[in-house]
């Protein structure tokens, strides 16, 4: 049987949702930064991706091959999407209380993070590799140039992010059954009620305290014959 509290269920709607805390965590800081390098990436292809030379057919600035700016725009949106999805279920993550559903989140979270990582890479090496290919006769005045760059730049920025997610990801998938992991918050304080632990001594036994306000001090009675009794004698010569 699976501990009660694998992936933080035991804690679920323990605490109440924190906006300033959740959007300071690091892990939506990635999403927010994934999610505007994504926007980038496809506002640039279809804003300034595309030149018309001399007739009605627009044309990819990476060396004329729509495949190109059509796999960028396609991930650049898939992400964005992703991102906006992801940014919901951690904020939903801390109120589910079922252990599998919290896995199950966590692994989608872990594959997709993984795919997008690849994506990008796959986008970064595709694009570049097309953009070096493009002949300055082909852009005539340097049209969309910038655009290409920034693409480029941000694929290579989104690499990075979902890089960092999908460590994330894997760290929070391989120790979900420990308490109060793969949510923003953070450890709860101890309860004021709660009673320190005795303090174990050498055959076993613990020492229990008692308050020592419960018994009025200089009680005890001292009795000389006992006093007389443990009196060290003088060795006698």
């Amino acid at each position: 049987m699976k501990p009660a509290g694998a992936y933080g269920a035991g804690k679920a709607g323990s605490v109440a949702f924190d906006p300033v805390a959740f959007l300071a965590h690091p892990r939506t800081i990635l999403r927010l930064l994934s999610w505007v390098f994504s926007i980038v990436v496809f506002s640039c292809i279809v804003n300034e991706g595309y030149i018309n030379i001399g007739s009605e057919r627009l044309l990819c600035v990476f060396n004329n091959n729509a495949d190109a700016c059509n796999y960028g725009v396609t991930i650049g949106v898939a992400c964005f999407l992703g991102s906006i999805c992801f940014l919901i279920l951690d904020a939903y993550f801390p109120s589910i209380s079922s252990i599998r559903d919290r896995r199950r989140a966590v692994l989608v979270d872990l594959i997709f993070s993984g795919l997008a990582c690849f994506l990008w890479f796959v986008g970064f090496c595709f694009l570049a590799n097309q953009w070096q290919a493009t002949s300055p006769d082909e852009l005539p005045l340097a049209q969309g140039s910038d655009a290409a760059r920034a693409t480029i730049a941000f694929c290579f920025f989104s690499i990075l992010t979902w890089a960092v997610l999908t460590l994330s990801a894997l760290r929070r998938f391989l120790t979900g059954s420990k308490t109060n992991l793969f949510t923003w918050q953070h450890l709860d304080p101890a309860p004021h009620t709660a009673r320190a632990t005795p303090y174990p001594i050498a055959n076993g036994a613990t020492i229990v305290t008692t308050n020592p306000y419960q018994a009025p001090p200089f009680t005890e009675t001292l009795d000389p014959q006992k006093l007389t009794q443990q009196r060290p004698m003088a060795p006698a010569f």
